[in-house]
C-alpha cells in the first residue's frame, strides 16, 4: 500500500510539474468595460485591472469607421458581467495585463477570424502563431470586417507610426497651444484633438486621449 500511495503521488506531481505557463497562470475575471478592440477592463477579486489582448491589434479608434466598428463587435462579445478566464502572457511597459481573454470561446482569436483584427506579428510568441495567421487568412478571403477594404485597411501600428511622425514635435498645434486634459471638456473633444496631432494627450499610447475624461 505504502508503494501504491508513492506512485499516486508521483503521478500527482508529474502531473503539476507539466502545466504550461499559460494553464498556470489562468485567472477568472469579470468584465468591466471595453476600452476599444483590444482592450479591456476587468475585475479581479477587489481590483480592477486593465487587459491588453494578446496577439492581435485591432483598428485605432481614430481610424474611422473601423475602430468604432470594433469596439461594438467586442462590446458584444464581453458585454459588462460577462464571467472570463485571462490567459496571462505578459505585463506591458503601460503596466497593462496582456493576456488571451477566453468566455465561450478564445476572444483575441474570434475578433481576427471575424475580420476585427489582425495578428499582430511582432507579438505572436506567446500565442499559436500558425492559429492566428491561420484566421487572418480566412477573414481576408471572405472579405470580413477590416478586409472588405482590398488588401485590409491601414495596418493600425503604421496608423500609429504614421500619427506620431506626423505630430509637431512640440505638441502643439499651429496655433500654437498645448492642452491639459484637465481643460478639456469632454473624452469626445480629446479623441478630436488627438486625431489633429496632439499625441502628447495619449499618454500610454493606446490610441486613447485623456482616459479619464470617460
Amino acid at each position: 500500500m505504502v508503494r501504491a500511495d508513492v506512485l499516486l503521488l508521483q503521478a500527482a506531481l508529474t502531473g503539476i510539474l507539466m502545466l504550461t505557463p499559460l494553464q498556470a497562470q489562468a485567472q477568472s475575471s469579470t468584465v468591466l468595460s471595453i476600452g476599444d478592440g483590444d482592450t479591456i477592463r476587468v475585475r479581479q477579486g477587489a481590483r480592477a485591472i486593465t487587459v491588453r489582448l494578446a496577439c492581435i491589434d485591432a483598428p485605432e479608434t481614430a481610424q474611422s469607421p473601423w475602430g468604432q466598428q470594433v469596439r461594438r463587435t467586442l462590446q458584444q462579445r464581453l458585454p459588462i458581467g460577462r464571467p472570463v478566464t485571462l490567459e496571462i502572457k505578459t505585463t506591458d511597459r503601460y503596466g497593462r495585463t496582456v493576456a488571451e481573454v477566453v468566455s465561450d470561446i478564445n476572444i483575441n482569436l474570434a475578433m481576427v477570424e471575424d475580420g476585427q483584427a489582425f495578428a499582430y506579428r511582432q507579438y505572436l510568441g506567446g500565442c499559436d502563431a500558425k492559429e492566428y495567421l491561420d484566421a487572418e487568412y480566412r477573414a481576408s478571403r471572405r472579405r470580413y470586417g477590416v478586409w472588405q477594404v482590398p488588401g485590409g485597411i491601414t495596418r493600425p501600428w503604421d496608423f500609429r507610426r504614421g500619427r506620431r511622425s506626423a505630430a509637431i514635435p512640440d505638441g502643439t498645434t499651429p496655433g500654437g497651444r498645448r492642452y491639459r486634459c484637465k481643460e478639456i471638456g469632454s473624452y469626445a473633444q480629446a479623441q478630436h484633438l488627438l486625431a489633429q496631432g496632439h499625441s502628447y494627450l495619449d499618454g500610454d499610447s493606446d490610441g486613447h486621449a485623456c482616459e479619464a475624461l470617460r
